[in-house]
């Protein structure tokens, strides 16, 4: 494929992404951010996810010592959405939308991260995503469960507090639907696992970035963000509750190792969305195989953001480095 523009297919959306290696050379003169400083305090008495304090919604922290989880003070679900009159000869539908949002705290230090914590609390939060996803997905009205980070305020974080969310819902959301859609459709075409098959080719190749006796570490062929990666365990599994205990100590070591290297990519708490892609409660397990995205947006340095604009925004997505040259960099960080 070289430096000439082409197109790559994501088969778990069937969508595609053209690639523009020729682009990366052109110079900038657009917007740049300076960097946040690191948060240093261990303690902050401002901060509304710290022990002991007061949050936004009057209800106080416990003095906890791990992790901490709470039902979000201003959720964008609730558990109790009333129903919505629904004409089928409309064009404009709507319907209700049940669901429970939570925040869990990583660790009662407000100046650590995923890439600051001992691996050991790293995988604390690994159990702490199993057990608050079977809860969630013991109740009736809930059949998927997203758990997702957003690092840092340039991905919109509100707290620098360690901490990620966890949205359960009633409706498989479109992401996870569109997956679920390619993994039924490889299965039945070729009655094997698609992402068990991807992760099979990739094994020693130039897009492999890490990996440890459980876990594997990739940026896909597809990849649409500058340094995006996908995180795979080599066993079959289709949700985080099926990890053994020994597969969530690797995850935990692998989530603390790969955002270790985000962060020393350009010298910045590096700013991502991420997040875990596993089986909606009612979906056949067979073809599902979990896996987490990392979506990271700086391109060039610290001030250099990835926008989705133009062509993006109304054609396809579209990007300059390719997941070659970015797995090569991230590896060898």
């Amino acid at each position: 494929m070289g430096e000439s523009s082409h197109r790559r297919l994501n088969p778990l959306t069937g969508e595609w992404v053209l690639v523009s290696p020729g682009r990366t050379g052109r110079p900038w003169q657009g917007k740049l951010d300076t960097p946040p400083a690191p948060v240093v305090a261990a303690y902050d008495p401002a901060c509304y996810l710290c022990p002991g304090n007061e949050r936004a919604g009057g209800v106080r922290n416990p003095q906890y010592t791990s992790t901490f989880v709470f039902d979000n003070d201003f959720p964008a679900l609730r558990p109790d959405a009333p129903p919505l009159p629904r004409d089928p000869n409309s064009l404009c539908i709507a319907e209700a939308e049940s669901g429970i949002c939570r925040v869990i705290c990583f660790s009662p230090r407000h100046d650590l991260s995923l890439p600051s914590l001992p691996p050991e609390a790293v995988t604390a939060v690994v159990q702490t995503w199993q057990e608050q996803s079977s809860k969630l997905l013991e109740l009736p009205f809930i059949e998927y469960v997203q758990i997702f980070e957003n690092r840092g305020a340039t991905m919109g974080a509100s707290n620098p507090h360690p901490h990620c969310q966890i949205w359960a819902v009633q409706h498989v959301p479109n992401d996870v639907a569109k997956e679920e859609r390619g993994q039924i459709e490889y299965l039945e075409q070729r009655g094997t696992c698609l992402l068990c098959d991807y992760l099979a080719q990739e094994r020693g190749g130039e897009r492999i970035v890490t990996e440890n006796n459980s876990f594997a570490v990739v940026v896909p062929f597809w990849a649409v963000w500058p340094f995006e990666t996908l995180v795979l365990p080599k066993r079959h599994a289709s949700e985080l509750a099926e990890l053994t205990p020994a597969e969530a100590n690797d995850l935990g070591t692998l989530l603390s190792f790969l955002t270790r290297k985000y962060d020393t990519l350009f010298g910045v708490p590096f700013p991502y969305s991420m997040g875990f892609h596993q089986r909606p409660k009612n979906a056949p397990a067979a073809p599902w195989h979990i896996h987490a995205h990392f979506y990271p947006p700086l391109l060039r340095s610290a001030e250099i953001r990835k926008f989705m604009v133009g062509f993006e925004l109304l054609a396809q997505p579209q990007r300059d480095i390719t997941p070659e040259e970015a797995a090569r960099i991230l590896r060898n960080l």
